[in-house]
């Protein structure tokens, strides 16, 4: 399986046309970026989000060109603490023109199946999908390219059920 790095699945946002949608579905994740952000959220210091400048601009610019770009984060309640730190951030993503909702795991449908292995994916604009990949700690690994019309049909389907489900950021207080 070949994957692309996190910068090649961002340059993606580059390409599409209208909307660009996220399904999040672990508890927790590893990611070099993160890594010392985190640490000091748990020791309880400050953080000027300097980390995120990047993905800012390239949100601020896109949402600018009236793209959507929306995620659900399906999680598990209580939180992980992972989940908890990224609950006390996302004020700074819709701040940049996302769409998060959350929607807790006990409230997903009964019998409710994952395709692609249960892995987080980005669909952009109903025809591609790039499929996050993880190492057994949650260290992302890259993203694989995935453009089959009947998987991309499933994601459609459980992506509307679930932003329609999840709970919008504003009104999720866990």
């Amino acid at each position: 399986m070949d994957l692309i790095t996190p910068a090649e699945r961002d340059a993606l946002f580059n390409q599409f046309e209208r909307d660009a949608f996220h399904l999040e579905l672990r508890d927790d994740y590893g990611s070099p970026i993160e890594d010392t952000p985190y640490a000091r959220w748990q020791r309880g210091e400050p953080d000027d989000y300097a980390w995120l400048d990047d993905w800012k601009t390239l949100m601020k610019r896109v949402t600018g060109e009236r793209k959507t770009v929306r995620r659900v984060r399906v999680v598990t309640e209580p939180h992980s603490k992972y989940v908890t730190w990224e609950h006390s951030l996302t004020h700074l993503n819709i701040e940049i023109g996302e769409d998060i909702r959350w929607l807790p795991r006990h409230r997903l449908p009964e019998g409710v199946t994952f395709p692609l292995q249960g892995n987080d994916w980005w669909l952009y604009d109903d025809r591609l999908l790039a499929v996050g990949h993880f190492d057994p700690e949650g260290r992302v690994l890259g993203s694989e390219i995935v453009e089959d019309p009947a998987t991309v049909a499933e994601c459609i389907r459980l992506r509307d059920m679930f932003w329609t489900m999840a709970i919008p950021h504003a009104e999720y207080k866990p």
